[in-house]
């Protein structure tokens, strides 16, 4: 079985990707831009394994993609590449129609055209997997959680795409019967995640002594799951779930974002405590809100768990802990990845400006460019 992961040099993708070549059979073509998120240190230790073939190219470019399905002709598409940091949105959303929605639909239709050159033998197991984020339902009050049925209410560019994106995968299944399955999944955190994000910023500025910034009042609130426990749920997914369904995955992990900072400044405090032993809560500083901030996201994973038998396994607690280890044990990794792309500086603030920054404003391969690594 051929496995077409599209961003698995991301985050997420370089997670999924790891588990299908270590604990599966299946070959998988591993396709990434290589924009400032995503980069080959996330896939070092798979590049000479011979059922990972990585292929540096965009999602938005439909010609090249379409050859790539054709070439390799993948049992399953999981469709992760994606723009997904909200602050980056605001202060560049063109970068997001491009990649969330053009880049959504040249999959969609390369996955057509692929569909329609087959047997029907092929055409009966293919799957194609569009990962998603609970954003797109916009914000909640102090009660109630997401579930398959909540309505879609975008507030910023970045989950406005993503939910044009889950439109798109609902059309092409609707519209040319495209075997789909969506998944929409709360806030992830552990290794390898690009130093933007909440937890990862924040170990990397407590360790520095800087201040660690905490959006408003701190008391937003994000439901949180282990980037492993979201690779579970997907590959349940794909193996286990109806096409044309949407499975939302949660970690049942609510907390708010002052929470989160705090748990991560004391579990510092007992790995790397600061000299002097001043603690590393001293460090956090409220600061100005970013425009259209939800109040609260919370996801109700019934369905996962009743249908496909899906339940997350890592405690918030545990998983933050072996987090910042390993983030205290990989400082290379960090510093690397970081360089010159993002120096911890504050995003998200360019509300009221033209925010018309062009696609390929950010530090990123050009589009057409496809670097092939084949071992």
């Amino acid at each position: 079985m051929v496995v077409l992961v599209t961003g698995g040099a991301g985050f997420i993708g370089s997670a999924l990707v790891r588990r299908l070549v270590r604990d599966t059979d299946r070959t998988v073509v591993n396709v990434d831009r290589l924009t400032y998120a995503g980069n080959l240190d996330s896939i070092a230790d798979l590049m000479a394994d011979p059922r990972h073939v990585f292929v540096r190219a965009d999602v938005s470019d439909h010609a090249a993609m379409l050859s790539l399905l054709l070439e390799h002709r993948p049992d399953a598409v999981i469709h992760l590449a994606a723009e997904s940091h909200v602050d980056r949105s605001i202060d560049g959303p063109a970068a997001f129609v491009r990649t969330n929605l053009v880049g959504t639909f040249a999959m969609l239709e390369a996955a057509r055209t692929l569909l329609e050159s087959s047997g029907s033998d092929r055409r009966g197991r293919f799957r194609f997997l569009h990962v998603s984020t609970d954003e797109v339902f916009g914000a909640l009050g102090p009660e109630g959680r997401f579930d398959e049925r909540t309505a879609y209410d975008p507030s910023s560019p970045y989950s406005a795409t993503k939910a044009g994106s889950d439109h798109l995968v609902r059309a092409w299944h609707r519209t040319y019967g495209l075997p789909v399955l969506l998944s929409n999944c709360g806030n992830n955190y552990g290794p390898r995640q690009f130093p933007e994000k909440l937890v990862p910023l924040s170990i990397a500025k407590a360790l520095a002594g800087e201040r660690i910034p905490v959006y408003g009042t701190g008391e937003n609130v994000r439901d949180w799951i282990h980037v492993d426990d979201h690779v579970d749920a997907l590959l349940t997914i794909l193996e286990r779930g109806t096409p044309g369904e949407s499975y939302l995955v949660g970690g049942e992990g609510e907390r708010t974002n002052l929470e989160v900072v705090t748990a991560v400044c004391r579990h510092l405090d007992d790995l790397r405590p600061a000299s002097g032993g001043r603690p590393h809560e001293s460090l956090i500083e409220l600061v100005a809100d970013r425009p259209g901030h939800d109040w609260r996201y919370a996801i109700d994973p019934s369905k996962i768990r009743d249908e496909l038998g899906w339940v997350p396994r890592t405690t918030f607690e545990s998983g933050l802990r072996r987090t910042v280890d390993w983030y205290l044990a990989n400082a290379e990794w960090v510093d690397r990845v970081r360089s010159d792309r993002y120096r911890g500086e504050r995003l998200g603030l360019a509300a009221g400006g033209s925010g018309g920054s062009t696609p390929d404003a950010q530090p990123s391969a050009p589009s057409r460019t496809r670097t092939r690594v084949v071992h």
